[in-house]
């Protein structure tokens, strides 16, 4: 594996500071169930407005029919690397409940459930890189979703695999030095 830890100003948790998200996977590696449920357990467990839980998943493993289906959702540079994930995670909230009322805070629970998936999939040795270049539209019609479903994002989900595996310019981000801009800067107060 290569070593990606960030720099913090102050010390973090070890799965947090070397999170990161790789663009390069193992074409032939087989998603492990058990560590891809416990992240699915993780994003299950995660707090929602009014234990609302307004997160749904299309858990997609390669070789499927519906790995395929994801796939050619995507756009851009994401299409030349991500086939070579193990699972494509398509993340949807659900923005009304079943009686048409509106769920406000849906797409912040639903950040919150991806956040708990991808540290407990770290913290298991997986790896993941989340994707909003996709078209949600025919996302939509492929799995024939309502419109109270939002797809809000894809994640490739697998084993690590070589840089070298890239094209350009996915190889050179792959390997550039990680970068955020410093905390002070994020804080408008405090």
């Amino acid at each position: 594996a290569r070593a990606r830890t960030a720099v913090t100003s102050t010390p973090i948790l070890d799965v947090l500071a070397q999170r990161w998200s790789p663009r390069a996977f193992d074409p032939s590696a087989v998603i492990d169930e058990t560590k891809l449920t416990a992240a699915l357990e993780a994003a299950r467990w995660s707090p929602s407005a009014s234990n609302s839980q307004p997160w749904r998943f299309i858990v997609a493993r390669r070789g499927t029919e519906e790995f395929g289906m994801v796939e050619a959702t995507l756009l851009g540079l994401n299409t030349a690397w991500a086939g070579s994930a193990s699972v494509l995670l398509v993340a949807l909230t659900e923005v009304e409940d079943d009686n048409g009322k509106a769920r406000p805070w849906a797409q912040y629970d639903l950040g919150q459930a991806m956040a708990h998936f991808t540290v407990q999939a770290y913290a298991d040795g997986l790896h993941l890189h989340q994707m909003g270049g996709f078209d949600a539209d025919v996302l939509r019609r492929a799995f024939d979703l309502p419109s109270r479903l939002v797809p809000l994002s894809i994640s490739a989900i697998g084993t690590l695999g070589s840089a070298d595996s890239l094209v350009e310019p996915a190889r050179a981000r792959e390997v550039a030095p990680r970068e955020r801009r410093p905390l002070a800067e994020s804080l408008i107060s405090g």
